[in-house]
């Protein structure tokens, strides 16, 4: 008989059935039920947050993709345009947009008289402020560009000025015109007549993503393409200049590099540099690229090195991680049957790491691309209105890039800048999505299951 038969009956804890919780046993069910509700609570804060901002966010910035318009015929005349009648474009350019705002208007008052619309009380400086002084600029680099235009009578299509855009979007109302100097309520009714006469309409505004930035009295011309083409130039700088300096970096202290103090401070310092705030790589920017070096202010070659430097860290983590994650058996398989070092790791680790270095990688040039402070030190908040060279000259030319571009729009007083920085926001997390689909379908794509 063993000691634990000859232990009284007295000793043995009561029987419990298999089919009946214990005490212990619906403690630990409440303490699991309460944590699944808290990690559902987070979830649900989280994703109301994020529906709040896009909501915000598309509320405010989705009108900006469509721009209102006044369609109407203009008399290019001879005696304004080109007096002498030779037809020369050098002698053409020295009349300036002043010239052509007053055969604008003369063809906006001629089409108000044949249709009949009245103008109330407003003088005709009020009645031609409907229309963007960005137009006369418009007409006069068409018919500059082919001056047999002179002496015709052609379909004009103008720009609204801002607030007469904002009218028709519902951001000025009759009440706000009343206490704002740029617009009158009589001018907002006229712009309601002229709708209704088809002179005024609103369409899709594909200037937004083309035109360079306006003038703070131009907000209905502001376009996004230079801070576009800027973002452009600068990740397929930082693509090449990057990437493969730092997946060189990663194999090398993963694979090859020996385990001694000098590689150990360099992985610390690899992942210091990882944690530092991204305004820090500005003011080095500044310093070494610009003040040092020489290099041109506000250009793209600039942004893209300071970008550099600051997500070459986290592309090597990234790069680090995924090699790590290879099994050891892998390794061992392939030198067992006489593969060298080199072939070992570009033959087999590599292509098992490629989701994870891929990933990485495009996720390191997505935040990159959403980046501020640093491009502010190097000048890139710049105002610029001349798109950049094709390259590799125009890596040389001042830019822009897409999130300063929302900084300086929404930094503005005027509420049709602020719909802009919402809309610029919308093209950014476009970029952004696209990229993070891209890491995705490149992961799922190469991503191999041992």
């Amino acid at each position: 008989m063993t000691d634990i038969s000859a232990a009284p009956d007295s000793h043995h804890r009561p029987r419990q059935s298999l089919l009946s919780e214990s005490p212990l046993t619906r403690r630990r069910n409440a303490v699991e039920a309460r944590f699944r509700a808290y990690g559902v609570i987070a979830i649900s804060v989280s994703l109301l947050m994020l529906g709040i901002m896009l909501f915000t966010i598309l509320r405010d910035g989705v009108s900006s993709f469509s721009q209102a318009r006044l369609s109407f015929p203009v008399e290019l005349s001879e005696s304004v345009l080109d007096p002498k009648g030779n037809r020369s474009r050098d002698e053409m350019t020295k009349v300036t947009t002043v010239g052509y705002g007053k055969v604008i208007a003369a063809g906006l008052k001629a089409e108000l008289e044949r249709l009949g619309i009245d103008t109330g009380d407003l003088s005709e400086k009020d009645v031609t402020a409907l229309i963007s002084k960005d137009a006369a600029g418009e007409l006069r680099a068409k018919v500059l560009a082919d001056p047999q235009l002179v002496g015709t009578t052609i379909p004009a299509d103008v720009l609204a000025a801002g607030r007469i855009d904002g009218f028709l979007k519902g951001r000025v109302t009759m009440e706000t015109a009343k206490r704002d100097s740029n617009v009158s309520p009589e001018q907002l009714m006229l712009a309601e007549r002229l709708q209704e006469a088809g002179i005024l309409s609103s369409g899709f505004n594909w200037d937004f993503l083309t035109n360079p930035d306006a003038s703070d009295q131009r907000p209905e011309a502001a376009g996004l393409g230079v801070a576009i083409l800027g973002s452009v130039y600068m990740m397929l700088l930082v693509l090449v200049m990057c990437v493969p300096v730092g997946i060189a970096a990663s194999i090398y202290l993963e694979e090859f590099a020996p385990k001694n103090t000098w590689t150990d401070a360099v992985e610390v310092n690899i992942s210091n540099l990882a944690a530092v705030p991204s305004i820090v790589f500005g003011i080095l920017g500044l310093a070494l690229f610009i003040n040092f070096f020489g290099f041109p202010q506000s250009s793209s070659l600039v942004g893209a090195l300071v970008l550099s430097l600051m997500t070459l860290p986290t592309i090597i983590i990234a790069t680090r991680a995924s090699i790590r994650a290879v099994p050891p058996s892998i390794r061992d398989a392939a030198l067992g049957i006489g593969a060298s070092k080199m072939q070992t790791v570009f033959h087999h680790v590599l292509p098992l790491a490629m989701p994870g270095i891929l990933t990485g990688t495009i996720l390191g040039l997505a935040s990159a691309l959403g980046e501020t402070a640093p491009l502010l030190l190097i000048g890139m908040v710049a105002f610029v209105d001349n798109y950049p060279a094709a390259p590799a000259e125009g890596f040389l030319d001042p830019a822009t890039a897409l999130p300063v571009q929302v900084y300086s729009w929404a930094s503005r007083a005027d509420p049709a800048f602020i719909e802009r920085s919402n809309g610029a926001i919308i093209v950014l997390l476009a970029f952004l999505l696209v990229m993070n689909v891209a890491a995705i379908l490149l992961r799922r794509r190469f991503e191999r299951r041992w």
